[in-house]
């Protein structure tokens, strides 16, 4: 396993479309790790695979525990390949930010509820119900996966605001 440098929002991995896993070998599991490793190293809670530099259509999404908080989403690693939204309800408004752009965060509307389609890292079939932060961030992972940043979703520009961090403090990205 290793952290690996995240591409920029300026690159254009980051905004081409990736192309679909059809290979499940096991140097899949290795990006897999990898992503996981500079996901959690960053901070972030999810990271696609072209933000590493790898146009494939995998994500890697994990909430951080809240203490108190009995959330069955949270402290879940998901490792998705080949992720599609296949049902969604609702809409909501919240902060979003991205490893690909740090610093910058916006209001973003998205689905508060959807179901994700895909593949594990051994091209089993998998589904994953989420709402609420889970959602917005598998939506926010399969936009990059379609070259789309945050800041394409944003109403206005005004919508986007720099982050100023105080003294210590880390920002947890999506």
């Amino acid at each position: 396993m290793a952290v690996r440098r995240i591409s920029q929002a300026d690159e254009m991995v980051v905004r081409q479309k990736a192309k679909k896993v059809r290979d499940f070998a096991p140097s899949l599991k290795a990006l897999g790790d990898d992503m996981v490793e500079t996901m959690r190293a960053a901070p972030g809670i999810g990271l696609a695979a072209p933000q590493i530099g790898v146009p494939l259509r995998v994500i890697v999404v994990e909430l951080p525990q809240v203490e108190g908080e009995e959330d069955p989403q949270r402290g879940k690693l998901f490792v998705i390949c080949n992720p599609e939204v296949v049902k969604s309800w609702g809409e909501e408004e919240g902060d979003e930010g991205c490893l690909s752009l740090p610093g910058y965060v916006g209001e973003v509307k998205r689905a508060s509820r959807v179901t994700v389609k895909g593949q594990d890292l051994k091209g089993k079939k998998i589904r994953v119900k989420a709402q609420g932060l889970l959602a917005r961030a598998l939506q926010h992972e399969i936009d990059h996966l379609n070259g789309m940043l945050f800041t394409a979703r944003l109403e206005s520009i005004d919508k986007l605001r720099r982050l100023e961090k105080a003294e210590g403090e880390t920002e947890l990205a999506i």
